[in-house]
């Protein structure tokens, strides 16, 4: 497997960004929702208490969000991905299902977070880790690889193209 699995491809404003969402969270989402908690705490019993439990579930998801935010920012390379004629994250490609020119699909290996907001919402995106994201890791074009889709099927592709996103 090539080295450079874990980066996660961000333009600068994208980093920004996601910095930012970061900061916000941590500065004023956690206030806040420890306060909605200790209201809806002081109503009495909690067990039937909607507005607690309510509470603690946006509590939840927003400190998922800190870890992932907080992932993908200590793994982020900012700037354009290497243009090294080999697939990479942040690489967009081409393939051609069993060589047929004819079935072909393009995407940017990476994350949806790495394109920005100003990115063409109509790109797939595959990260490094799905099946076909792993396959094709390090492949050049006109490299032949093999994949295991989720139902168990075996899936052979091309590597049609390879580019730089953006």
């Amino acid at each position: 497997m090539p080295e450079n699995t874990d980066a996660i491809w961000l333009t600068q404003d994208a980093y920004d960004k996601l910095a930012d969402e970061l900061e916000s969270l941590k500065t004023e989402g956690r206030p806040a929702v420890t306060d909605k908690i200790a209201s809806a705490r002081a109503e009495g019993d909690l067990s039937e208490n909607g507005g607690y439990h309510a509470a603690r579930e946006e509590q939840g998801q927003m400190e998922a969000r800190i870890r992932q935010l907080e992932d993908m920012l200590r793994r982020a390379k900012v700037g354009k991905a290497p243009a090294s004629g080999k697939v990479a994250p942040g690489s967009r490609v081409t393939v051609a299902y069993d060589g047929d020119l004819d079935d072909t699909d393009t995407f940017i290996l990476g994350s949806r977070e790495m394109l920005g907001l100003d990115v063409d919402i109509e790109v797939d995106v595959f990260s490094p880790q799905s099946p076909l994201g792993y396959a094709v890791l390090g492949a050049g074009e006109g490299d032949a690889v093999t994949y295991r889709a989720p139902n168990g099927r075996t899936i052979a592709v091309t590597v049609v193209k390879v580019e730089a996103h953006r």
